[in-house]
């Protein structure tokens, strides 16, 4: 697995919540708007997007609409736990 190439939407998501576990984003914490996020990554707004989404699934972060997205937490359980869905 660790040999696969991987999609820059997953490549994101793993980055930022590496942020969230070191600190430099704090639970609680607003991530920045999607224009502001594709000129600080370096990434499209489609990818920007998907990232966010992939966060959400992970439990990481939490989008408000007409507020904001925001950190949870580092979301321990990153991994596929369950087989719900």
């Amino acid at each position: 697995m660790s040999g696969m190439p991987r999609y820059r939407y997953e490549e994101l998501a793993d980055q930022i919540t590496e942020e969230v576990r070191s600190g430099t984003l704090a639970k609680g914490a607003a991530l920045p708007a999607e224009r502001r996020m594709t000129e600080v990554y370096g990434v499209s707004i489609g990818t920007v997007r998907r990232a966010v989404a992939l966060l959400r699934d992970r439990g990481v972060v939490a989008t408000l609409p007409a507020k904001g997205t925001f950190v949870l937490g580092a979301g321990e359980g990153t991994e596929v736990d369950s087989e719900e869905g």
